[in-house]
C-alpha cells in the first residue's frame, strides 16, 4: 500500500515521525460514457482555449486569476518554499472528547503508521490518549490548504481524520414543526430501541445493491435475462403504537432465531 503522506506529530517538545495511509477504497461499479450509435467511448481532452492544441499534464501550470484574463504562474516547488518546518508537520493544539465533535466535520481518513525511531513517542500518546478518553486536535498545511486534523486513538493504532472547519458546514436549511410525542409512544420508542441494540460489526454489513448491480452486468454478459425481484408485502399498519408494538414483537422473533 502506496503512502499518502509523510509527516511529523509534534506532542509538545516530542516529534513522532508518522506515515498515513488512505483507511478506505472505492469498490464501486464505475461506468464508462459511450456514444448511443456506435458505442466507443467518450473522450475527454484538455485543449489550450487560445491556440486549439490538445496538452498533456506536462503542459500544464498552476495560474490565479488576478484580473479579468490576467493570470499570475505559481509553481508547486514555490508553494513547497513558503512552508515553515511547523506547518509541514501535525502540531497538536489541544484535546477534547471523541463525543463532543459532531461527526459532520470529519472529511477523510488515514490510518498513521510510526516511522522507524518513533514508535515508542507513537505508542506513548496513543496509550496516553486511551486512557484519558480524548483525541487530539491538530493542524498541517495539505498542499494548499491549512488543514484541521483529529487524532484518533485505537485498541490497534491511531486515525488521523482531516476535518472540516466550521465556515466549511452549512446551517441547518429547513426546520420541522416537532408534534408533541406521547410518554407511551416515547416508552416504546425506547423498548424497540434496545430490543435491536447488538454491538458494531462492520463485518457483517455489505453493500447489497453493488452485488445486485453486478449480477445485472454479469447476466447481459452471458445473455441471461434479469428477473426482477418480487416487491416485499406493505405491512398495511397506520397507527403508531401498533407499528411500534407490531416491531418489537419483530425484533423479539429475529433475536429469537438468532440465538436457537
Amino acid at each position: 500500500m502506496a503512502v499518502a503522506h509523510k509527516t511529523v506529530i509534534s506532542f509538545g517538545l516530542v516529534a513522532i515521525p508518522v506515515a498515513l495511509y488512505t483507511a478506505t477504497q472505492d469498490n464501486d461499479i464505475h461506468f464508462n460514457q459511450l456514444h448511443k450509435e456506435d458505442n466507443e467511448r467518450i473522450r475527454y481532452k484538455k485543449v489550450c482555449a487560445h491556440c486549439g492544441k490538445e496538452l498533456t499534464n506536462a503542459d500544464i501550470v498552476k495560474g490565479y486569476e488576478y484580473d479579468k484574463d490576467h493570470y499570475v504562474i505559481v509553481t508547486d516547488e514555490e508553494i513547497e518554499k513558503i512552508k515553515n518546518e511547523k506547518e509541514k508537520s501535525v502540531q497538536i493544539l489541544h484535546f477534547a472528547q471523541l463525543n463532543q465533535i459532531s461527526p459532520v466535520y470529519y472529511e477523510k481518513t488515514y490510518q498513521a503508521i510510526p516511522e522507524p525511531g518513533g514508535e515508542k513517542a507513537f505508542e506513548l500518546l496513543r496509550q496516553a490518549l486511551m486512557s484519558e478518553q480524548k483525541i487530539a486536535i491538530g493542524k498541517t498545511v495539505l498542499g494548499t490548504k491549512d488543514t484541521l486534523m483529529a487524532i484518533i486513538p485505537r485498541e490497534d493504532g491511531m486515525l488521523v481524520s482531516t476535518m472540516h472547519y466550521q465556515d466549511d458546514i452549512k446551517e441547518l436549511q429547513k426546520n420541522y414543526a416537532k408534534p408533541q410525542v406521547d410518554e407511551q409512544e416515547l416508552n416504546m420508542a425506547k423498548m424497540l430501541i434496545n430490543a435491536m441494540a447488538t454491538p458494531f460489526d462492520p463485518s457483517k454489513y455489505s453493500d447489497e445493491y453493488q452485488v445486485k448491480l453486478r449480477q445485472l452486468i454479469e447476466s447481459k454478459i452471458s445473455g441471461r435475462e434479469m428477473i426482477s425481484p418480487k416487491s416485499e408485502p406493505k405491512s398495511g399498519i397506520v397507527n403508531l403504537m401498533d407499528a411500534l408494538k407490531a416491531s418489537i414483537e419483530q425484533a423479539k422473533n429475529q433475536t429469537e432465531r438468532k440465538q436457537a
